[in-house]
């Protein structure tokens, strides 16, 4: 990709903001995507003619989260900060957002980006969807509100087995657990998720947002709570050899050889 091609795509029509992840070959997130995305969230909110946004990403990845080389790179910034900076404050944004977000979920997506879709109003997916934690599989714990947002579409027992396998989830079982909300042929999504988007905007949007409120008030009252101790706790895991060894695994494209530590009993006694 260019250098000054730009890594979020914005399009308004009709109605209907279209954000569209661009950064080949798998969307990984890094601080100058995450910016664009919060920047862009905050103008949607204020402009009128904004009356619907359709999240979604080119080529076959939604997203394969966060940028690891970006992380490795990032020398004296703490987990908890980097959070505090940049998934935080974009769920929070979605969630408090008083316009329909639609998530068009291309393929795979793990890790924060699952957050971020999960953070959503609803979701539309191809075929070829397929959602992973991810966070485990680097020896990581779940941030971006995934310990809450997961268990609260999918149940608890479902999200822990697949937070603890790293398998991920097939489109048709999304929707079967409530995951997602439709799921249509891949080479259908974009016209249908347009006109799924297209529709939304034909609705009250004041009591549109006015439900948002209840349902973060009903389902998601800790939401910053949990943002908040995600953030704890991810500091605990990074300092532990298991992150470590997870991303060498994920770099060289092997299993990772998790091993027994004192570090990680003392990790798991942690509060």
């Amino acid at each position: 990709m260019a250098e000054n091609e730009a890594t979020l795509l914005s399009d308004l029509t009709s109605g209907v903001l279209t954000l569209t992840l661009n950064r080949p070959k798998v969307n990984a997130l890094n601080a100058a995507l995450i910016q664009a995305l919060q920047q862009a969230l905050r103008l949607a909110a204020r402009d009128a003619q904004v009356r619907c946004i359709l999240l979604t990403a080119k080529g076959a990845v939604f997203s394969a989260g966060q940028d690891l080389l970006e992380m490795q790179q990032a020398q004296g910034t703490s987990f908890r900060q980097h959070l505090q900076q940049t998934y935080n404050p974009l769920i929070l944004q979605l969630r408090q957002l008083e316009k329909p977000v639609l998530a068009a979920v291309n393929g795979p997506v793990s890790g924060a980006a699952l957050g971020i879709v999960l953070a959503c109003d609803l979701r539309i997916a191809a075929e070829s969807a397929r959602f992973v934690v991810g966070f485990l599989g680097i020896g990581l714990a779940p941030d971006s509100a995934v310990s809450l947002l997961l268990p609260a579409l999918i149940g608890l027992g479902r999200a822990t087995e697949f937070a603890f396998s790293n398998a991920p989830i097939h489109a048709e079982q999304a929707l079967a657990w409530g995951l997602v909300n439709r799921v249509v042929p891949t080479a259908e999504l974009e016209n249908q998720a347009r006109a799924y988007a297209q529709a939304l905007t034909l609705g009250p949007l004041g009591a549109f947002g006015l439900a948002k409120r209840a349902f973060n008030r009903a389902v998601l009252p800790n939401l910053e709570d949990v943002l908040d101790y995600e953030a704890h706790l991810q500091d605990i895991a990074a300092r532990l050899p298991e992150h470590q060894e997870g991303v060498a695994a994920f770099l060289e494209k092997r299993l990772p050889h998790f091993q027994p530590t004192a570090e990680s009993g003392q990790a798991t006694a942690s509060k």
